[in-house]
């Protein structure tokens, strides 16, 4: 078979029928490294024929996606419903060239083959019953099969997998052209990567028995094979196919969550592929480096806490300002909006706000008391008698003092320990509930810091005169 091309074209070909999955992020992500490695060229092909599931939505959130990622593609999105004409009219020389025919089989007819399969516990296939039929103008409803060979062998040279051999009466005679007069997958597939000019086609290992359906079209056709490439899936922690069922198995889910892109990129490049013991790549050393020979053959587990981890990471060596943004970005369009009037303060608190953070979310969730203070019963009847006395020390002795520093409250908390011998969480907890309206959060001093002493005054003073309140009543 001939398989040689000069021009590297890759393409990533999903369905907009839901939101991107990981595993199709993965493999987005390997052919434009591989097209950029090679000086070539990465397409996108919208694979949208199948009209019901199909939505403008999801064809939308595939591309933000991808330009989430910073994955970029060349030309115009090539979308595959614009192009049935082309499929029908390769159907057609099909016909005329004696490598298809019309399968003119009632739904009853196959499914009694199907059943009598069943009894005899052997793999169904099509009988091919209408394979030789002399008289193709019936009028009556059919489908268009192609003829598959009946002889020998095939071999696909998997540039991952390696050779993998089948013989080809395995292969039925599959429905190029469904009775409603839509051409199926394997066609379509076939006569995209063809007139795409499509030198590798990388892609899910589940589309191995596809490869070798399309390589017969081709080869019907007398076209230049491209080669194929076909990535272990991606797991589950429990060995098993990630599935939509999965709360972690599409892109959106992670994004949800605050995981920057460069982290997840990075995670991707490296769930099957690896460069020595290199963990961290820039987006050039991922282009520089990246090679179809150091993906593995066997499937990848997903692994959640090393994705945060590797989200860490490039949380701690972001750039501030940009991470502000990511931030202010994350929080509008998954969480609450933060005001203008708060940016400035987190940005100046970043380095304790981002600290132990794994993801955006819990940097959003350590600076939420900046933005939205809210001090409600069940976190006040958390605090006893003796730290609410504690709390008024501290407001009085402030108070007294309103441009008080570090140290300053620094020796009011150590005195109040020492005297009542207590534990410093015994003031600090409490501390916390009446400054952030939670007992998880910041340090005491940091959340004094960047509130400020007159708002850090204010949430106190509005404690203790709710305290109040509850106590007249």
């Amino acid at each position: 078979m001939n398989t040689i091309k000069k021009t590297v074209i890759t393409r990533f070909a999903p369905s907009p029928t839901g939101n991107l999955h990981i595993g199709g992020a993965r493999t987005a992500l390997f052919n434009w490294l591989f097209a950029k490695n090679k000086g070539g060229k990465f397409l996108l092909r919208i694979e949208d024929t199948d009209t019901l599931r199909s939505k403008k939505e999801y064809y939308d959130q595939i591309i933000n996606t991808l330009k989430w990622l910073e994955i970029e593609w060349n030309d115009q999105p090539y979308i595959q419903s614009k192009n049935i004409e082309s499929h029908i009219n390769i159907i057609n020389k099909l016909l005329e060239n004696n490598h298809a025919y019309k399968c003119y089989c009632t739904e009853e007819e196959l499914d009694k083959e199907k059943k009598e399969y069943l009894i005899k516990k052997i793999p169904y296939s099509y009988s091919k019953k209408c394979r030789n039929l002399k008289e193709v103008n019936l009028q009556k409803p059919f489908v268009v099969r192609f003829k598959s060979k009946e002889k020998g062998t095939t071999i696909l040279k998997d540039l991952v997998q390696g050779d993998i051999e089948i013989k080809n009466n395995t292969i039925e005679d599959f429905v190029i052209l469904r009775n409603d007069k839509k051409p199926t997958y394997n066609l379509s597939a076939a006569v995209d990567d063809y007139e795409m000019k499509i030198s590798h086609v990388i892609r899910g290992d589940d589309h191995k028995i596809n490869a070798f359906k399309q390589i017969q079209i081709f080869e019907a056709m007398n076209w230049v094979i491209p080669l194929y490439a076909h990535i272990p899936l991606i797991h589950s922690k429990d060995g098993k196919k990630l599935s939509k069922r999965d709360d972690v198995s599409t892109v959106e889910d992670y994004k949800k969550i605050g995981i920057l892109p460069e982290a997840l990129r990075n995670y991707l490049l490296r769930l099957g592929w690896s460069h020595e013991n290199k963990e961290i790549f820039t987006l050039e050393e991922s282009i520089k480096l990246f090679n179809i020979e150091n993906i593995g053959k066997s499937p990848s587990k997903l692994d959640f806490e090393r994705i945060k981890s590797l989200n860490e990471t490039y949380l701690k060596s972001l750039d501030e300002k940009k991470l502000t943004e990511d931030l202010i970005n994350y929080a509008n369009n998954y969480k609450t909006e933060i005001k203008d009037k708060y940016i400035e303060t987190i940005y100046k608190n970043l380095p304790f706000l981002k600290n132990k953070a794994k993801t955006l979310e819990d940097i959003y969730n350590n600076s939420i008391y900046i933005f939205s203070y809210n001090l409600e019963n069940k976190e006040i009847n958390k605090i006893n008698a003796n730290q609410i006395e504690n709390i008024k020390i501290i407001f009085k002795k402030c108070s007294d003092n309103r441009d008080f520093d570090y140290l300053f409250l620094k020796n009011i908390l150590d005195e109040i320990i020492n005297n009542k011998k207590i534990n410093f969480k015994d003031i600090g907890q409490p501390l916390r509930i009446v400054l952030t309206g939670s007992q998880f959060g910041p340090g005491i001093y940091d959340i004094f810091k960047s509130l400020g002493n007159t708002e850090s005054l204010k949430r106190i003073e509005k404690f203790l005169d709710k305290i109040d309140r509850n106590v007249k009543n």
